[in-house]
C-alpha cells in the first residue's frame, strides 16, 4: 500500500513539474498573433474621433493667451531679486587683495612657492 502510494505521489509531481514547462506560453508568438489582429491606424483615428486632447492644438492656443514679456515685467516689479546688483554691490564690499594676503599668511599653501621649489628639485636630478 505505501508503494503504491509513494508511486502515485511520485507521479504526480513529476507531472506537475513537467506539465508546465512543456506547455508554457511562448510570448513571442503570441504577441505576433495579436498584433495582426489589431488595426492600430484605425484606433487611432477612432480615439481621435472622440474627443481627445490634442495637446498641439491646446498648447498653440493657451501661449497665444499668455504674454510672457509683460509677466516677466511684473515679476520685476514685484522686489524681485536683481542679481547683477546685488553681485555689484557684493563685490564692492569685499576687498580680494586683502583676503588673499590674509589665507598666504595663514599657512595656507603658496602654490608658486612650492612650484618653484618642486622644479629646481627636478633639475637636479
Amino acid at each position: 500500500m505505501k508503494r503504491t502510494v509513494l508511486f502515485i505521489l511520485t507521479a504526480a509531481i513529476a507531472t506537475a513539474t513537467v506539465s508546465p514547462a512543456v506547455a508554457a506560453v511562448n510570448f513571442d508568438q503570441l504577441r505576433d498573433e495579436n498584433l495582426s489582429k489589431v488595426d492600430f491606424d484605425r484606433l487611432r483615428e477612432e480615439n481621435l474621433d472622440k474627443d481627445a486632447v490634442n495637446f498641439d492644438q491646446l498648447r498653440d492656443e493657451n501661449l497665444s493667451k499668455v504674454d510672457f514679456d509683460r509677466l516677466r515685467e511684473e515679476n520685476l516689479d514685484k522686489d524681485a531679486v536683481n542679481f547683477d546688483q546685488l553681485r555689484d554691490e557684493n563685490l564692492s564690499k569685499v576687498d580680494f587683495d586683502q583676503l588673499r594676503e590674509e589665507n598666504l599668511d595663514k599657512d595656507a599653501v603658496n602654490f608658486d612657492q612650492l612650484r618653484e621649489e618642486n622644479l629646481s628639485k627636478a633639475n637636479e636630478v
